[in-house]
């Protein structure tokens, strides 16, 4: 049966870099990403019966390169960006803004991704063969059935083309001409008795309503939980109690704002009346950001610590894997790579580290560079592992991703201290690892989900790994220009002195701010310890309360504009569940119903229309301006009117998800 072709790796890797730009772009905004292999299975059955005559096999190629793309996406947005916000240098500008270009991501997500599906081929036979029983791949199994219902493609791929052709059409309308408002919002007047500064904001997108239905209503809950805490509850709070004065002092020692004499920065500092245009925006850089990360930070180290018995297990089981033979014997079904690849290519991978230039990779001699590259490796080979076996049994979705690189991070930053490698000239060192490790492991879960499918429908591992290694090259090539795409400041921004888009408003990037304020507080010691520990004690917290805190944190640093529409698809989600279980009506497996593959449609079409209209609008920003009706839809209707069209538009998108979730024919 024909099984890895050329029209089955060009499939896979054209749907890895439609959804690796989405999942970058999503990753960037929110904070957040889903998993992209099950609508990439289902397309790829449509499209295999209609016009490619695909085999199941090549079907499974299709995915399983496809997925490539998703997973190397997360790890980079998730690490990489870091490198725009470490230590500034004596220019004023970060010390690893030289190595946030095309090249160094490009290589970092290749070596990343390559290393994770590299790690993997010793440990599919223990991990995915002999734990069949134990470690369920919920991804890899519902992908193994999608495919083996091959039949059910086509209502499945249409629900799914149907969300991300209204997704589209929404977001034209949004993003292009505006006239569905971005980010609807009402807040208090700072001088308000009962509640100073209280912000209400939602950027509706059908992205975020996607997700949220996606993750479901107690995930959604908890997230949006965080940013209530700090938008309706610490932000007024401060407000009263913080002198203006005081709030835009801190701004300045972060690098918002120059100085006090000096208009603008986060909340528009005036610095005739000494007041800011928004309270909430600049209490949000100032102080909440820093809570957030220290939140996140300590969410992550509690759910790492949780996974200890099975760090150890994992770790046991992969040393156990490297005594046998790898080369599968005769069965097609049982071949894989030869170790002797994992081997060459570990060690070409330390070596090609090492011997890069400088201005590629961070390094002054050929001696820290060979560390970097034993450190990747030795972390990668551990991570891994831990990855493989988690996503084993909660999902892809739940691998946390975040806490493994926060421990790789700080163990790096630990032995470079040991050494005598302390200061903000070895931030960069330490994120290259971290990055590549965060690559690495989010690429290693993704690729168990794709062996466990084949492993169920009968594909042979060794062609799996190999389209796991294109789709990670491909997708790299592709990740690396959206990146710079998205970064590319508009004109709006380059009069605000903006340089980087990403770490904007518009891109928050939650999670590679945090990697960049591990490494400094560890090299340079200049943490604000005291707003960092207030979110540790927070994340403790809600621990101790029995909730997940890592959610609640990365809420809790995200803006309420982020999760308030998250919660909304969430809630979208709870109210089907809740019907279905009040009526005893029988509904299909989560990841196959109608209502969570429209909600894939939303986010894929979403995603990826704002990475093309991001591309416009760095392309041909005159047309983009010029096609712009906001002003004159609020010049005739009023802001407040405009806000609540644009309000209006997003519920009828979260009906129509409804109604398709509830369809039963």
């Amino acid at each position: 049966m024909a099984e890895f072709t050329i029209k089955s790796v060009f499939f896979g890797s054209l749907f890895g870099i439609l959804f690796g730009a989405s999942t970058v772009y999503l990753a960037l905004r929110a904070g957040l990403t889903v998993t992209a292999s099950i609508p990439i299975a289902v397309i790829a059955i449509t499209l295999g019966r209609k016009f490619l005559n695909t085999t199941i096999l090549e079907n499974n190629i299709i995915q399983t390169t496809g997925s490539a793309g998703e997973s190397i996406a997360a790890g980079v947005a998730f690490t990489l960006p870091g490198f725009l916000f470490l230590s500034p240098g004596e220019n004023g500008v970060s010390i690893g803004d030289a190595y946030f270009d095309y090249l160094t991501i490009l290589i970092l997500a290749a070596f990343g991704g390559m290393l994770g599906t590299l790690m993997m081929v010793p440990l599919r036979r223990s991990l995915i063969v002999k734990e069949h029983a134990n470690l369920p791949y919920p991804e890899g199994t519902a992908c193994a059935s999608v495919l083996q219902a091959g039949e059910k493609g086509g209502m499945f791929a249409q629900t799914a083309f149907v969300g991300m052709g209204i997704a589209f059409c929404y977001a034209i309308l949004q993003k292009v001409f505006h006239i569905i408002a971005e980010t609807p919002a009402i807040a208090t007047s700072h001088l308000n008795k009962y509640w100073p500064a209280g912000a209400t904001r939602g950027e509706i997108t059908p992205e975020y309503l996607g997700v949220g239905y996606i993750i479901g209503p107690r995930i959604s809950g908890v997230l949006v939980a965080g940013s209530v805490l700090a938008w309706w509850a610490l932000i007024p709070l401060l407000t009263s109690l913080v002198d203006p004065a005081t709030i835009a002092q801190q701004l300045v020692k972060l690098g918002y704002l120059a100085d006090l004499n000096t208009a603008g920065g986060p909340g528009g500092w005036d610095p005739q009346t000494h007041s800011f245009g928004s309270y909430a925006d600049a209490i949000y850089r100032a102080y909440i950001r820093q809570i957030g990360a220290g939140s996140v930070a300590a969410g992550g180290f509690i759910t790492l610590i949780k996974t200890i018995p099975t760090i150890i297990s994992s770790f046991r089981e992969s040393l156990q894997s490297m005594k046998e033979r790898t080369d599968g014997g005769v069965s097609r079904t049982e071949r894989d790579l030869s170790f002797k690849i994992v081997l060459i290519g570990s060690a070409a991978l330390i070596l090609i580290v090492a011997f890069l230039p400088s201005s590629i990779i961070p390094g002054d001699s050929f001696l820290q560079k060979l560390i970097i590259g034993i450190l990747i490796v030795v972390f990668g080979f551990f991570f891994v592992t831990v990855s493989s076996r988690i996503v084993g049994l909660v999902g892809t979705s739940n691998n946390p991703i975040s806490g493994m690189t926060i421990a790789t991070l700080m163990g790096t930053c630990l032995i470079f201290t040991s050494v005598g490698w302390s200061g903000k000239v070895y931030e960069p060192l330490a994120l290259v690892v971290g990055g590549m490790i965060c690559i690495a492991a989010a690429n290693a879960g993704g690729t168990s989900q794709d062996l466990k499918t084949g492993y169920l429908i009968g594909a042979t591992p060794r062609y799996q790994q190999l389209a796991l290694f294109i789709g990670a090259i491909v997708s790299s090539i592709a990740i690396g220009f959206v990146v710079h795409i998205l970064d590319t400041p508009t004109p709006d921004m380059l009069k605000q002195g903006i340089t980087h888009a990403i770490g904007s408003d518009k891109y928050p990037a939650a999670q590679a701010t945090l990697m960049a304020t591990l490494a400094k507080g560890i090299l340079s010691f200049n943490l604000d310890w005291q707003f960092v520990i207030v979110g540790v004690f927070i994340a403790i917290t809600l621990e101790l309360c029995g909730i997940k805190a890592l959610a609640f944190a990365i809420g809790l640093y995200l803006p309420l504009a982020t999760t308030l529409p998250i919660f909304a698809g969430g809630a979208v989600k709870g109210y089907v569940d809740w019907r279905a279980e009040r009526r005893n009506e029988k509904t299909a497996d989560d990841d196959l119903s109608r209502g969570s593959l429209f909600a894939t449609g939303l986010i894929a079409g979403g995603a990826i229309t704002g990475v093309v209209v991001a591309i416009l609008s760095v392309g041909v920003p005159d047309f983009m301006t010029s096609m712009n009706l906001e002003h004159t839809i609020t010049g005739a209707l009023g802001e407040g009117v405009y806000f609540i069209v644009g309000t209006g538009f997003f519920v009828a998108m979260a009906l129509m998800l409804y109604r398709l979730a509830v369809k039963t024919e």
